[in-house]
């Protein structure tokens, strides 16, 4: 699935298409397009634009456009980014790598030839203009370690869904997390707020570690943890049997003897 890691090989690739006019929409699925936009506005919003930049906050990826609005593409779980039908990687966890033309939900097409297009089997994702940012916490690659102390204070929901919050903390998500708390030695159901000031340090610590690893090998899912991410997996260090809990809404897997 598409965490922070996985959107930034994206915005990577975007900056491929950098300069180009846009010179055909293809929008064949009305579900995919936000907050009322139809096939017709998004055509007169950006035919005849330039791309002249990429940014990413947390999953989000936006495209600008000169003298024109924003375009935002969100990924889902299993959205794909293809420039000129180059992939940004090779496939999704829990995401079938069959290249179904049914999938295509957007495409932009540039003059002199080449194409941006979004590849979506659960449309999950979507496309939107000037989308809100406010509704956006910090990206988890910019916050540092009094950031997520005050994220964290006084919070009693379940430290991981008070980092997957992305209103919060943009960016994490459910391997990630998991991953991120293993390394740290954090139990994911304790209430956020409970960590004293050293516990904040460490998971700050392991939190950027694991993001600037997990971005060089090449994935969300290439973390240590994901192996026994399984019913009866083992943990990776203690060898002990996994507990396998819904927290925050989300299938977590953690270590009950080193997670506290």
């Amino acid at each position: 699935m598409p965490e922070v890691l996985e959107v930034e090989y994206y915005r990577r690739l975007a900056d491929e298409v950098i300069g180009r006019e846009v010179v055909a929409v293809h929008a064949p699925d009305p579900w995919y397009l936000k907050r009322g936009l139809d096939a017709d506005e998004v055509r007169a919003a950006l035919l005849g634009r330039h791309v002249v930049g990429d940014r990413r906050i947390g999953k989000l990826l936006l495209l600008d456009l000169d003298a024109g609005p924003a375009l935002g593409l969100r990924f889902g779980m299993t959205g794909m980014l293809e420039v000129d039908d180059r992939q940004a990687i090779d496939r999704l966890q829990y995401s079938s790598p069959r290249p179904d033309p049914a999938w295509i939900r957007f495409e932009l097409r540039f003059d002199g030839g080449g194409m941006l297009r979004m590849r979506d089997p659960r449309r999950l994702g979507g496309v939107e203009l000037d989308p809100v940012l406010d509704r956006l916490g910090p990206d988890v690659f910019a916050i540092g370690a009094a950031g997520l102390r005050d994220l964290l204070a006084g919070g009693e929901a379940p430290l991981k869904a008070r980092l997957m919050d992305q209103a919060r903390l943009a960016g994490l998500g459910n391997l990630l997390t998991d991953e991120i708390l293993w390394r740290a030695g954090l139990d994911p159901a304790r209430a956020a707020g409970s960590l004293d000031g050293s516990e904040v340090r460490r998971l700050h610590r392991h939190l950027r570690a694991t993001l600037d690893q997990l971005l060089e090998r090449g994935g969300s899912h290439l973390g240590d943890l994901m192996e026994a991410r399984t019913r009866g997996g083992l943990c990776p260090r203690c060898g002990v049997p996994l507990l396998r809990r819904t927290i925050g809404g989300r299938t977590t897997y953690s270590c009950p003897k080193h997670q506290r």
